[in-house]
């Protein structure tokens, strides 16, 4: 149930540009979570790392459930990793040009999976609560 809530709160903040657009009064409660993004995004990022392992590890068990949780999880890891990109560059890679760059790199290649993950991240959360 913790994945599945995570999951969708995940999924709000990356697709939260298309819920504004369709919603602005969202706009608000969106604007409160802002200053938490990266801290959020170091969470998801955590949590898409730690269910991944687990998905390798119970790999005998394939089932709905396990594919789910997989591919939830890697898109968890792609939103925390997109959300996150600030604190990691500014805590971990402040002082290595090189691998600045690299991130960089990294994160302008993922910033188009950003909204696709989110909504993925969202219907899989139900999906999880549902099954």
């Amino acid at each position: 149930m913790l994945n599945s809530i995570i999951f969708i709160l995940g999924g709000l903040i990356a697709s939260s540009s298309i819920i504004i657009a369709k919603k602005p009064n969202a706009q608000e409660l969106l604007d409160k979570l802002t200053p938490y993004q990266g801290w959020i995004g170091v969470v998801l990022t955590f949590w898409g790392v730690f269910g991944l392992i687990n998905a390798f590890l119970s790999i005998g068990s394939i089932s709905t459930g396990w594919w789910i949780t997989l591919v939830a999880s890697a898109a968890c890891f792609v939103v925390g990793f997109i959300l996150a990109y600030a604190l990691i560059s500014k805590y971990l890679l402040e002082k290595n040009d090189t691998a600045k760059v690299k991130g960089q790199v990294l994160r302008t290649k993922l910033m188009k999976y950003q909204i696709p993950a989110g909504i993925v991240l969202i219907i899989l959360g139900v999906l999880n609560i549902i099954i």
